[in-house]
């Protein structure tokens, strides 16, 4: 029996899966990322990049739905920056912010609806994807 909190230690848990490992992810984790990879379009495509990069070589499933994701998410950040840089002229600037906030709205259903697809363990293609990254 531990004397005090610092004698204690906890059993190995899997809470966050095996993030900082190298072993490949069982099936719920794999959908789980990839699941995650699509809801991050609502931040843009950064959340969809650090999956692929990080978890690309761990499980097909989320190697596969990352790289769509980052694809589907790469070109409505770039355009939604740019327009929120051009919102920044006198007069026009605040058509341009509508036009990011829009950019950024559809970008955000749409990677709903491909993450909620993905969690139930379906493939999910975009119907309008530039597919950069193969």
């Amino acid at each position: 029996m531990p004397q005090n909190w610092q004698d204690h230690e906890e059993p190995h848990s899997r809470r966050l899966g095996n993030v900082g490992g190298s072993e490949q992810f069982t099936a719920s984790e794999d959908r789980q990322w990839a699941t995650l990879a699509h809801f991050g379009g609502i931040l843009g495509c950064l959340p969809s990049l650090l999956v692929y990069l990080s978890f690309k070589d761990r499980g097909p499933f989320t190697a596969q739905e990352s790289k769509e994701a980052l694809n589907f998410t790469l070109p409505p950040t770039l355009a939604a920056l740019f327009l929120n840089l051009l919102s920044f002229i006198p007069v026009v600037g605040s058509f341009f912010a509508v036009l990011a906030t829009l950019v950024w709205v559809a970008l955000a259903v749409m990677s709903v609806a491909a993450g909620i697809e993905v969690n139930r363990g379906q493939p999910f293609r975009y119907r309008f994807n530039l597919r950069w990254i193969k």
